[in-house]
């Protein structure tokens, strides 16, 4: 996956995941949809969750991630371009840290090393 357009658009693909993801979490994060998560109350919460601008955003994302990806898929090999979607785990990942201040232990920092030395090999490939 030599292409530079090609290379540009499965990064913007797993960049999109990440950014859809994190604001799926931050969408569910609201204080109402806990309380609707706490009581079970799975119906609500789905349909509460849905309504969200963050939600509905992160929805959005996901779907223009997918359009980009097929774009991606028709110009490279698969084995080529999908090591990079494990990016968006190291993003969500440091945005989870960051932002959210949620643990990043020792297995978990070496698993975001790893994945990145993995795809980094790959892109060399």
């Amino acid at each position: 996956m030599h292409d530079p357009v090609t290379h540009t658009l499965t990064l913007l693909s797993v960049a999109l995941t990440a950014l859809a993801q994190i604001c799926l979490k931050v969408g569910v994060g609201n204080p109402e949809l806990q309380i609707l998560l706490a009581e079970k109350a799975w119906p609500a919460f789905v349909a509460h969750a849905l309504l969200s601008p963050w939600v509905l955003f992160g929805l959005v994302g996901y779907v223009v991630s997918t359009a980009t990806w097929l774009i991606v898929l028709a110009r490279a090999d698969l084995s080529a371009a999908y090591p990079f979607v494990s990016l968006a785990f190291v993003a969500t990942s440091l945005y989870g840290y960051l932002a959210l201040h949620e643990p990043i232990g020792t297995a978990r920092l070496s698993g975001i090393v790893l994945i990145v030395g993995g795809v980094l090999l790959l892109a060399r490939s």
